[in-house]
């Protein structure tokens, strides 16, 4: 099954959604915040859509490991995600955390690493960041399989 990573912020959730196979993350959308409430009810449309068994949500800590005025909004998105699957008979998908400090900061080299204009990364970065969020979730399942074998 697949797994769904997201990068949650204030004016947009940047998306990346696996392959069948678990092993890559790919870069789905960015989806533009319109309120929590239909932000969760579009994510969970794409869980459907991609039959996806996972959700992977990027936890913004600082760097020392604290938390700050953002964690707890993604704190509250995860609840208002977990409130509606429950509300509308979605079963089985797990909620995850993946650390995700740096992420954009990454993000933000690959995107000029590829040499795009500032205008296009500020367009693409939070999928870019999604993307990364959820590989290193995916990195992280493959390392445990490999160590558990």
């Amino acid at each position: 099954m697949r797994k769904i990573g997201l990068d949650v912020g204030d004016k947009t959730v940047g998306i990346a959604v696996s392959d069948p196979l678990g092993i890559t993350a790919q870069g789905l959308m960015t989806l533009e915040r319109v309120g929590i409430r239909k932000d969760t009810g579009k994510i969970l449309d794409l869980v459907k859509e991609y039959e996806c068994d996972t959700i992977v949500i990027g936890l913004n800590k600082r760097l020392d490991g604290t938390e700050s005025i953002q964690t707890e909004k993604v704190y509250e998105f995860r609840t208002m995600l977990e409130n509606k699957m429950r509300s509308t008979g979605i079963k089985g998908v797990e909620v995850v955390w993946q650390d995700e400090r740096l992420t954009t900061v990454m993000a933000e080299r690959v995107l000029i690493e590829a040499d795009l204009s500032r205008k296009k990364r500020k367009e693409v970065i939070d999928k870019q960041a999604a993307v990364l969020i959820l590989q290193s979730y995916l990195d992280k399942l493959a390392y445990e399989n490999r160590k558990s074998e």
